[in-house]
C-alpha cells in the first residue's frame, strides 16, 4: 500500500473515531493551523545501502548502532579510532516488522564496545561497494556532561529549525520526552523520520521514550501497540532489569541517573512499571549519583489549557509521584503540551523545595502546531510559560549545581529564554 492510499486509511480511522484523538482522549482546546510535514524519501538507488542510522547508549562504555536496509545484509559493524584504522567488528541481530499491508527494511542493531569516554570512534556499516562510515562521540565518564532535551519532535519545517540548533549546542546526548516520528500509522513516515535525524543521531546517542502517537493500534486491523517504535528505536532496557522497552534507565557522566517511564503503558500500584520503577530508584546510591532525572510522556504539571484531565496525566502522577518524591529525584521533563512550561521544585500541587522541577518540552517542532492557551490565572507554582517551537539544555556541571536553559526557534538563531541555576536535592540537607 503506497503512501497515499495509507493517509486515506487514517482519514478514515479519524472519520470513525469522530472527535476523539487516535489514543481515545476528546480534544479540549482549538489547536493552531496545522504544518507541512516534511517527507525525506531515501537518496541512494542501493536498496543495501545503510539509512536510518542512529546510536544509543548500552550500559557505562557500549553503543547500539541501529540502521535499516531495503535487502537483507550483516548486521556487522566495523570500528576504530581513525577511518584509516577501523580495526575492531561486532556483529549483531537483524528483524523485521509487518504493518497492515507495509512491510518494514531489514532493521539492524549491533552493540559495539567497550569504548573509551569522550571519543571519537568511525564506525562502517556494510559491505561494499554499500558501505558507508559514520562518526560518533561517545558521552564523558565524569561529569561535566551536556543534555538536549525535546519531545514531540516530528518532521516540519520547525523540526528542521530545532535540529539544526540543536547541532549547534555540542551537545553529549539527546533526551526525546515521547512522539518522534508522528507518523500515526503511516510507516513510510518513520522512514522519513529516521533519514531527518540520522545527521545527528548516528553521531550522538538518543535516548527515547515513547508518547501517544507512538502507539499505533487500529481496532480490528493492528491490535499490537508500539510495533514500529519498539522495532526501530530499541533502548537499553534490559540493562536496567526491565521487561520492556517503554521503560528503562541508565547512568551516565558517573553522576547522572536518567529513568524513561511509559505514560500509555501500565504504570499503577502492582504494575510491572510501578515494581521495576521501586527497585530501580533504591538501588540508586546518591553518594556516587547526585542527580536523578525522569522523562515521561504526559506531563503531570500543567497550566496550558491543552491535554488538562488526562488519565495518563492524572493517574500517573497519582501512583507515582509519591515514589518520586521519596527519591528525591531532581527533574521530571515531559512532552504531549505543544509549548514550554517549567515549574518551581514541587510535590501534591504545592511548591516543595525537596520535589523536582517539572518541565514540559514539548515543543519540537510536531505538525500539530503549537498549544497556545493558558489557564488564567497562572498558578503559582508555574514559573515560566511559553507557546514557542524550541529545545532544553541540561548542563550538569558537578555533583551540586546545574544549568537548565530553554532555547526559543521561533526566528533563524536559538535565543535562550529561560534559563535557571539549579542544585541537586542530595546537597540540601532539609531533604536528606
Amino acid at each position: 500500500m503506497g503512501m497515499v492510499m495509507q493517509m486515506r486509511l487514517l482519514q478514515l480511522v479519524v472519520l470513525f473515531i469522530g472527535v476523539f484523538e487516535l489514543n481515545g482522549v476528546v480534544c479540549s482546546y482549538t489547536r493552531p493551523p496545522v504544518r507541512k510535514t516534511i517527507f525525506v524519501p531515501h537518496d541512494d538507488d542501493d536498496s543495501n545501502s545503510p539509512e536510518q542510522v542512529h546510536i544509543s547508549q548500552v550500559g557505562q562504555d557500549k553503543m547500539r548502532i541501529s540502521w535499516i536496509t531495503g535487502n537483507s545484509g550483516p548486521a556487522k559493524v566495523e570500528y576504530g579510532p581513525s577511518p584509516s584504522s577501523i580495526a575492531f567488528s561486532e556483529t549483531g541481530s537483524t528483524s523485521s516488522y509487518h504493518y497492515t499491508l507495509y512491510e518494514s527494511g531489514e532493521i539492524h542493531d549491533v552493540v559495539i564496545g567497550p569504548l573509551k569516554p569522550n571519543t571519537v570512534y568511525y564506525y562502517r556499516l556494510g559491505d561494499p561497494p554499500s558501505s558507508r562510515t559514520y562518526q560518533l562521540k561517545t558521552p564523558p565518564s565524569q561529569l561535566p556532561i551536556k543534555f538536549a532535551v525535546t519531545g514531540d519532535l516530528g518532521q516540519t519545517e520547525w523540526t528542521k529549525s530545532t535540529l539544526e540548533h540543536i547541532e549547534k549546542s555540542n551537545y553529549d546526548m539527546l533526551l526525546l520526552a515521547g512522539d518522534l516520528a508522528y507518523a500515526d500509522m503511516v510507516q513510510e513516515l518513520w522512514d522519513s523520520y529516521g533519514r531527518l535525524v540520522e545527521p545527528l543521531a548516528s553521531q550522538r546517542p538518543w535516548m527515547v521514550t515513547q508518547g501517544n502517537h507512538e502507539i499505533e493500534k487500529i481496532p480490528i486491523i493492528h491490535s499490537e501497540p508500539f510495533t514500529a517504535f519498539n522495532a526501530r528505536w530499541r533502548m537499553p532496557y534490559e540493562e536496567s532489569a526491565s521487561d520492556s522497552n517503554l521503560y528503562y534507565s541508565f547512568d551516565v557522566a558517573g553522576g547522572v541517573h536518567v529513568i524513561m517511564l511509559g505514560s500509555y503503558t501500565d504504570f499503577e500500584a502492582g504494575s510491572s512499571q510501578y515494581q521495576w520503577l521501586q527497585g530501580d530508584l533504591k538501588k540508586v546510591d546518591r553518594s556516587k549519583t547526585p542527580w536523578v532525572v525522569v522523562l515521561i510522556h504526559a506531563p503531570w504539571y500543567n497550566s496550558n489549557q491543552a491535554h488538562q484531565g488526562e488519565k495518563e496525566s492524572v493517574n500517573m502522577k497519582a501512583a507515582l509521584e509519591g515514589l518520586l518524591y521519596q527519591a528525591r529525584v531532581d527533574f521530571v521533563f515531559a512532552g504531549h503540551v505543544h509549548a514550554y512550561e517549567r515549574f518551581t521544585r514541587v510535590y501534591k500541587d504545592k511548591a516543595d523545595n525537596c520535589g523536582p522541577v517539572h518541565i514540559t518540552i514539548g515543543d519540537g517542532g510536531n505538525r500539530e502546531g503549537l498549544a497556545t492557551n493558558y489557564i488564567d490565572p497562572k498558578p503559582d507554582i508555574s514559573i515560566f510559560t511559553e507557546a514557542s517551537f524550541g529545545h532544553g539544555i541540561l548542563e550538569v556541571f558537578n555533583a551540586s549545581h546545574a544549568l537548565w536553559s530553554w532555547h526559543r526557534n521561533d526566528n533563524d538563531e536559538a535565543t535562550a529564554s529561560d534559563s535557571a541555576w539549579l542544585t541537586t536535592l542530595t546537597s540540601n540537607p532539609a531533604c536528606k
